[in-house]
């Protein structure tokens, strides 16, 4: 399974609605924006691996677990009430919204008939594209939510202050365990995160 995200990017690519780089950021600050942030760091290898094995362990929201690495990477100490609040603004979308497009799209990879034909095919392009366009929309509440987002810079690597804000995401869905197959995801994920331009050291 692919995860979410990688799959917006894949679709984003024959769509043209990305640049193929994020424009630059300001020195010390996380790159421009969540949007370009999220896709700088799936651009990074290791991370589709480590997204999809905490997505489909802990069935989150990779969107979610992005944001907390984008707070991570600024300093900022996120809190579980801080990922309860961020999650409020885009659960009910991603599972009304997204999750259904992202089914529909996979299911007519194989069927129902008369899938898979041509015009099926077409037809799971335009559902990959509008699947494109919510985890967009996405993407953009969680980065208008981060912006406002204010909070005391604590002690501590860019690293450590991410995986610490991604723990408290994996936490909030379900009480999701942080053992060592998660915490080496995790792992990959702050350091490609780290590594983006603009981001703190």
């Amino acid at each position: 399974m692919r995860c979410p995200i990688l799959s917006c990017v894949a679709v984003a690519g024959k769509y043209n609605k990305y640049p193929a780089q994020p424009p630059p950021a300001r020195a010390g600050r996380a790159p421009v924006g969540l949007r370009q942030f999220a896709l700088a760091v799936h651009d990074v290898e290791g991370v589709p691996a480590a997204c999809v094995l905490l997505q489909d362990r802990f069935d989150l929201d990779v969107n979610v677990l992005l944001l907390g690495a984008y707070i991570g990477v600024q300093g900022k100490t996120l809190t579980a009430d801080d990922v309860d609040a961020a999650r409020a603004v885009v659960d009910t979308w991603h599972t009304e919204v997204v999750r259904p497009l992202r089914a529909v799209r996979r299911r007519l990879k194989s069927g129902p008939a008369p899938a898979p034909d041509a015009r099926t095919a077409s037809l799971r392009r335009h559902v990959a594209g509008s699947e494109l366009d919510a985890e967009l929309v996405e993407l953009d509440e969680l980065g208008r939510w981060a912006d406002e987002f204010d909070a005391p810079r604590g002690a501590g690597s860019v690293v450590e202050h991410t995986t610490t804000a991604m723990e408290l995401v994996v936490q909030s869905y379900d009480g999701g365990t942080v053992d060592g197959a998660v915490a080496a995801a995790l792992a990959v994920i702050a350091t490609a995160a780290g590594r983006q331009e603009g981001a703190p050291t």
